[in-house]
């Protein structure tokens, strides 16, 4: 094709282009016409799953590369240096379809790790033919005469397995072709992990269309106890599964979700694989497709999470949850404590006491005292509300911050009074509508391990304002699932699920006195943005834990007081702590949120995919 030819051609497409967009804009109009622009200028447009799955597929020539890796690593182990882990894949049959035990083992066979035995356990009435299965020497097959229940079956294959892992499927699913070498990969590089798991997606019954991902945290101990988030592809250490027992058929149905909090609580590390290497099948009798064709099971998963809390010695009830296969948990304590509630103010008394009464109507907890951190308040009216206040509810001290606005001196100042264990802090415009409130943030944070304790918080129109703090969205942190509707449960039941955050805002937040004095409290140079975030992470860095609890819940109209960053003042005060922020926290921000997953995108707060294109954070902050 000659120069000119192609000059036509370019031609010919930039007309396209442009007539494309004028259409489009004649037909959604100017505001979102300029947002797909804007949006297909930094790449921040929705992937669909099909698209992200076909750049995200190790291709030919990197799945030949595992395999040559792999044969390195065996070399290198015949001359004395290190050891490959052989990995028993542990499959309990029963009935199982023809076609989905082949695609099964076809997917097993095409693994690019070779150091795998296949343990079959039959529950059938019938055993398998002598031709039924590939003539490979890694395939075990033994028929059990009768089934001995799903826990029974599986006990009956791991009974076989001679591996160093044991890795879990069910006889219907099938391996991503690098599932065992990430997971040796990962062995091969944190030797002590007892228990490992992957990212996992759904197929149809053909295993030809691929959907429903799930992309999940790091190990988050408080969030497997709202829902089984682990699932598949599990593997653990073959001692440590032998020393857990096996699988109990006292909670058939959910014998696996049992199985792995006996696990974790004994595995020195979990480690985590952000891979899609396990395909869940889906049919008419599977779980994944109708949560309720067995109800039996979400029985089962309540009583293994009850029997998971006896095991640690912890006192707590346990609930089913807002969807199936999601739970409750209400931790119980054994004394009453002084709390200290600390709530900077500046006139809009209104919005104050409707803070103050709802939590004094939703509670009849007694032992709190009240810290009303008066900051430059100019109507009358507003210090006869304190006398008001002081008059009728016992314990309310009212004390002046004189300087100009800094949320997070404010906030030292108002503790530097508090007398208390623990430290509630609370924004003048809550209206907290959760029962039994004190209990929600106060129980939670009493367990030993835990510093912090945050609420899930609305706007006035009933859609989210905060479920959380992500580390890195926006380049920066950002609240998740802003916006959604109070009774969505976002993403794979995050916005229900109580569970371990890397922070959360501090308009609703416990912490233990001794943690804030610890760590410094709150850093000053942080007065407007982050400054919250900041405390979460200091209380991470030092060791405590940082729990969201979905249960706790209150509407938040917020900025009432300060007011929006709507002045060039105020925007470079925020920019400047946003960079100030970045700079502290630059480590953490490249190595991203363990409590979110790098196939996720930073670009929004609603946990769908990361575009391949989305600009990466290291080219943010340069």
């Amino acid at each position: 094709m000659g120069s000119k030819d192609m000059e036509v051609q370019e031609e010919r497409r930039h007309k396209s282009l442009l007539t494309k967009t004028i259409l489009y804009f004649k037909k959604n109009g100017a505001k979102k016409g300029f947002k797909k622009i804007h949006n297909k200028f930094f790449r921040l447009e929705t992937v669909s799953y099909e698209k992200w799955r076909k750049g995200a597929l190790p291709s030919a020539r990197e799945l030949e590369l595992q395999k040559k890796k792999s044969a390195a690593w065996l070399a290198a182990e015949k001359q004395g240096e290190g050891r490959c882990p052989r990995f028993s894949i542990v499959v309990p049959l029963y009935h199982t379809p023809p076609e989905y035990l082949e695609a099964l083992i076809a997917s097993i066979q095409a693994q690019t790790y070779e150091l795998w035995q296949l343990c079959l356990a039959d529950g059938s009435e019938t055993p398998l033919g002598e031709d039924d299965l590939p003539k490979d020497e890694r395939i075990r097959y033994q028929h059990l005469g009768g089934n001995r229940g799903i826990a029974g079956n599986t006990n009956a294959a791991l009974q076989m397995a001679e591996g160093d892992f044991v890795v879990f499927a069910d006889h219907d699913d099938m391996l991503a072709p690098d599932a065992l070498y990430s997971f040796a990969e990962l062995l091969r590089d944190h030797g002590d992990m007892d228990v490992i798991y992957s990212d996992e997606d759904k197929t149809d019954k053909k295993g030809k269309k691929f959907y429903d991902p799930h992309f999940k945290p790091d190990f988050n101990e408080d969030l497997l106890r709202s829902v089984n988030y682990i699932c598949h592809l599990l593997a653990v250490r073959r001692s440590l599964a032998m020393e857990a027992g096996g699988f109990s058929p006292d909670y058939d149905g959910a014998q696996d979700y049992d199985f792995i909090f006996r696990c974790t609580e004994k595995a020195r590390k979990v480690g985590h694989v952000p891979k899609i290497l396990y395909h869940w099948r889906c049919h008419s009798a599977s779980t994944s497709k109708d949560p309720d064709s067995k109800s039996y099971a979400f029985d089962a998963g309540q009583r293994a999470i009850e029997a998971h809390y006896r095991r640690l010695g912890i006192h707590a009830q346990v609930s089913r949850g807002l969807r199936p296969g999601m739970y409750v948990t209400h931790y119980e304590r054994e004394r009453d404590p002084l709390i200290s509630v600390i709530i900077p103010t500046k006139d809009h008394r209104e919005d104050l006491d409707r803070t103050v009464r709802s939590v004094l109507a939703h509670t009849s907890y007694t032992n709190m005292e009240w810290i009303i951190v008066e900051n430059n308040s100019t109507q009358e009216a507003t210090f006869d509300y304190y006398e008001q206040l002081k008059k009728e509810v016992p314990g309310v001290r009212v004390v002046t911050w004189q300087g100009e606005f800094n949320y997070s001196a404010i906030n030292n100042y108002g503790a530097s009074f508090a007398r208390g264990e623990y430290l509630w802090l609370l924004n003048n415009d809550l209206e907290i509508i959760t029962s039994d409130c004190v209990d929600e943030m106060l129980n939670p944070c009493m367990r030993p391990e835990i510093g912090i304790v945050g609420a899930r918080l609305y706007y006035g129109d009933d859609t989210i304002q905060h479920a959380g703090v992500i580390v890195g969205l926006g380049g920066v942190a950002g609240h998740a699932f802003v916006g959604q509707p109070r009774y969505d449960c976002g993403y794979m039941g995050r916005d229900w699920c109580t569970g371990r955050l890397s922070a959360v805002t501090a308009a609703c937040l416990m912490i233990k006195r001794e943690v804030f004095d610890q760590i410094g409290g709150f850093s000053e140079d942080l007065a407007v943005a982050f400054n919250d975030v900041d405390l979460c992470l200091k209380a991470g860095e030092a060791g405590w834990g940082v729990l969201y609890n979905a249960q706790m819940e209150a509407y938040h109209y917020e900025s009432k007081t300060r007011g929006l960053e709507d002045t060039p003042e105020k925007v470079k005060r925020f920019n400047g702590e946003m960079d100030l922020f970045k700079e502290k926290w630059e480590e953490r921000l490249r190595a991203g949120d363990p409590y979110y997953n790098v196939n996720l995108t930073l670009a929004r707060n609603d946990f769908t995919l990361r575009n391949p294109y989305e600009i990466d954070y290291e080219q943010r902050v340069k």
